[in-house]
């Protein structure tokens, strides 16, 4: 992958998704509860009304899952420069943000980090 690129990483039941940030790290957004660390993240979590941005290892977030390099929205939106993107990534680090997994997921997230404009196939 290429700093700036999205993550589409498989999950039972759902895709989850992050972005590239170079150096073999991503950010993402990880479910708040109880504790949970962010790579066993279950289906419960995806109910889940609040989120933490991380910075993580891709193969940390990916654990035994696929996963794939997917720009998918580059071909009915330009994306952001890169410098752009990853600058707007870093700034949510650690933060904590609404989460709704219709309206507000982890494809959203890394949608309105790489195009300004944030967009979910799954729930459309």
């Amino acid at each position: 992958p290429q700093p700036g690129d999205l993550i589409e990483i498989d999950r039972p039941l759902y895709q989850h998704w992050a972005l590239y940030v170079g150096d073999g790290y991503v950010i993402n957004v990880t479910p708040v509860d109880e504790g949970a660390p962010s790579l066993s993240v279950s289906t419960v979590s995806i109910f889940t009304r609040k989120a933490k941005v991380k910075k993580q290892l891709l193969k940390e977030v990916v654990g035994n899952n696929n996963w794939r390099v997917n720009n998918k929205y580059d071909r009915s939106r330009t994306p952001l420069p890169v410098e752009e993107i990853i600058w707007r990534a870093e700034r949510w680090i650690d933060r904590e943000v609404p989460y709704d997994v219709l309206g507000n997921n982890c494809e959203h997230f890394v949608t309105e980090l790489r195009y300004g404009k944030a967009v979910s196939d799954q729930v459309s």
